[in-house]
């Protein structure tokens, strides 16, 4: 096991993301509470990787890092994270975007929402108040709120933003819901992450945040990744007729 600094953990996936990884981490590390923070890194031939050793001399017990050899998706990226962070005990793991289209401030918040009020998942909601979308073109907006429209329809979630990327995660549910089965790689692997909670019976609540587009390097984003997720959640309501999920264990 590492050497932590904190109960808390934000894991934060990066594929050629030099011109923000050091000002996240850093931003990161400038919040009131401490957070530690763990880099999945895909081989970005970028050199993102080598900016966050650099990076790891100043902030030892802090900042850790994983190097994979190559880009193998978001969702394997988180899966390999909260492997790590079980393991290393953390007890609240966070997903966050490296471009700061998550506000580094609304960690704060969505730990709140676990440690202080009870909830077992937070997720930071682009549509629980409105559409607090900031820089995206309409009609990447008007997609994105009708697709988390239709996932609420066809799965029974009662989640606002189902495709959330933004997301506290007590410990529990992370050792419960059989991460290892986790079937999507993609944006979908959002859904699954939230459904899967939900069926084992854990409490998830959802926090207002404003989520703004990236400023700086070049997004991930395609048709095909909400593709996967449109025809991803009907594969996943079938399913789960036929799948025993493990329950979350009584307080």
């Amino acid at each position: 096991m590492v050497e932590k600094g904190s109960d808390s953990i934000v894991i934060i996936p990066t594929y050629n993301e030099k011109e923000n990884v050091e000002n996240i981490i850093r931003a990161v590390f400038g919040l009131p509470k401490t957070f530690d923070i763990l880099i999945i890194d895909d081989n970005s031939p970028d050199g993102t990787a080598d900016i966050v050793k650099k990076l790891q001399n100043e902030f030892p017990g802090n900042l850790f890092l994983v190097e994979r050899k190559g880009k193998q998706g978001l969702g394997t990226a988180y899966i390999a994270g909260f492997k790590w962070s079980v393991e290393n005990k953390y007890d609240y793991i966070f997903e966050m975007d490296a471009d700061f289209s998550h506000n580094p401030k609304d960690l704060l918040k969505l730990w709140i929402a676990c440690a202080e009020q009870g909830a077992d998942v937070a997720v930071g909601s682009r549509y629980i108040s409105g559409v607090n979308v900031v820089n995206w073109p309409m009609g990447r907006v008007i997609m994105s709120y009708f697709a988390s429209k239709y996932v609420r329809f066809i799965t029974g979630l009662k989640i606002a933003d189902t495709t959330a990327g933004f997301v506290c995660y007590h410990r529990p549910v992370l050792e419960t819901i059989e991460i290892d089965k986790i079937r999507f790689k993609g944006y979908a692997f959002q859904i699954e992450m939230k459904f899967t909670a939900y069926k084992c019976g854990f409490k998830i609540t959802e926090v207002p945040i404003i989520f703004i587009n990236r400023v700086l390097g070049e997004s991930k984003m395609n048709s095909s990744i909400f593709g996967e997720a449109i025809f991803g959640v009907i594969k996943l309501k079938i399913g789960s007729w036929f799948k025993k999920y493990p329950r979350k264990k009584a307080d």
